[in-house]
């Protein structure tokens, strides 16, 4: 008798070993799948990181790219301020040179001018000459000094007008008069035209008249001798215009766009015969465009004359009128004038002057001594420098101004000029500043104004 297999016992089929054989390779499959996956999701996070260092890559060029472009800028603004710098120490040597030179050359002839005076066998036409020529070269001085100073001011914002209406003719015959001695040494020709009527600005005179003698002075300088120098006021439209026209040295199309510049002076001999700081244009142009006006300069070129305009608001018709000039005054009687100056050749050449103007004068070589000579002679005037030993100027005005009524007049004579210094000195006391050299005249003047205060005194 056959015995039954059970279904587990069986051997599988043909079937069945299909279906297994799929399973398998749907198993072998699934695991392929999977491992392509793996794959691809290692591929995608390579690919991801790659993107990631990409980007980190191009934002770090980006970076080195910005910071390669800010050195070369930063070379670049190196170079111009190591170029800058250069010029600049270039043109202090250049204007230290200039300076020096320009200090020198009037101290020749003073000196020569000292040693013909030493002499017994001056004539009184030589002395007129030397008179002449000490004056001049003072003159030189003064204005190389003013012009220092003015640039100073003009470069620090410290320029401050006194504005009033003003006659354009007056301040062209002024200026035109401060260097008259100098056109008619050159042997030039010289033409002035104003308006007949009154063409009148709202400027500052005395500065005015700066700008209009600095453009005739350079004119005169660097005209030859026998040129002509030529001098035109007119009104146009709402502006004065003044043109300072001459046949001199020109100005070659180079330096032109310059001409106003700090120290720049155009080509210039080694020699050089005209001299200059190179500030003097500079100072004009500031001083116009401070009253509100323009100033330009014109030329064909080298040894083709010069012109330069200066235009400046003008106002309606003022009714201004020239005041006389009168002769220096002299003094009334005999009164005492205290010098308190320790340079002893300042005070002993100050008190000879005053002397032959009529005055009785005495001097103090410091603070300390001429308060006691004050106290004891009672002096109606004292002409009192600031910088002294054993006490300042101030100090001595500011004890002398105790004592009321009869405190005297007082002026102050300084090698300090500017604005403060000015304001300082009257705060102290002083009744008026005056800074060294001060001109003679207008000394003597200020003198016999403060004395008579009721009697008239043109200006000189």
């Amino acid at each position: 008798m056959k015995t039954a297999t059970p279904p587990s016992a069986r051997p599988p089929g043909p079937h069945e070993h299909a279906l297994v054989d799929r399973e398998k390779a749907i198993a072998q499959q699934e695991a392929a799948l999977a491992q392509r996956e793996a794959v691809v999701a290692q591929r995608e996070q390579t690919l991801e990181e790659q993107a990631t260092a990409l980007a980190a890559s191009q934002v770090q060029q980006q970076e080195l790219r910005q910071a390669n472009e800010h050195l070369v800028l930063a070379k670049l603004e190196a170079d111009t301020l190591k170029e800058a710098a250069v010029l600049a120490r270039r043109r202090q040597d250049e204007f230290l040179a200039m300076l020096a030179h320009e200090l020198r050359n009037p101290l020749a002839p003073i000196r020569n001018a000292a040693a013909l005076l030493a002499r017994a066998d001056c004539t009184p036409d030589m002395l007129h000459r030397i008179h002449d020529i000490v004056d001049r070269q003072v003159h030189h001085l003064a204005r190389l000094i003013d012009q220092l100073l003015d640039v100073s001011r003009v470069t620090q914002g410290h320029i401050t007008l006194h504005k009033q209406p003003t006659a354009v003719a007056g301040i062209v015959e002024q200026a035109v008069q401060m260097h008259q001695a100098l056109i008619e040494s050159r042997h030039q020709q010289l033409g002035v035209q104003v308006p007949a009527g009154p063409l009148v600005v709202d400027g500052d005179p005395v500065r005015l008249v700066q700008v209009v003698g600095n453009l005739v002075h350079n004119a005169a300088k660097y005209t030859p001798e026998g040129g002509t120098i030529a001098v035109t006021v007119r009104q146009e439209g709402d502006a004065a215009r003044i043109e300072v026209q001459d046949t001199g040295a020109g100005i070659s199309a180079e330096a032109l766009p310059h001409i106003f510049d700090l120290f720049v002076q155009g080509d210039r001999s080694l020699a050089r015969s005209q001299g200059g700081l190179g500030i003097g244009l500079t100072v004009v142009r500031s001083m116009v465009q401070l009253h509100g006006g323009t100033v330009q300069a014109y030329s064909d070129g080298t040894d083709q004359g010069s012109t330069f305009v200066v235009t400046l608001p003008a106002l309606a018709n003022t009714g201004i009128a020239a005041e006389p000039v009168q002769e220096q005054p002299q003094a009334q009687g005999t009164e005492r004038v205290l010098v308190i100056e320790d340079n002893a050749d300042t005070a002993e050449s100050l008190a000879m002057v005053l002397r032959l103007s009529g005055y009785e004068v005495e001097i103090a070589p410091d603070g300390p001594s001429g308060l006691d000579m004050a106290a004891r002679l009672h002096p109606r005037v004292v002409l009192c420098d600031i910088g002294l030993p054993g006490m300042s100027g101030y100090e001595v005005a500011a004890q002398l101004c105790r004592r009321g009524d009869q405190a005297p007049l007082m002026i102050a004579l300084s090698g300090y000029g500017a604005a403060g210094d000015i304001a300082r000195a009257l705060s102290a006391g002083f009744h008026r500043h005056m800074a060294k050299p001060a001109d003679v005249a207008t000394l003597l003047q200020a003198i016999s104004q403060g004395l008579h205060p009721n009697e008239h005194h043109a200006p000189r």
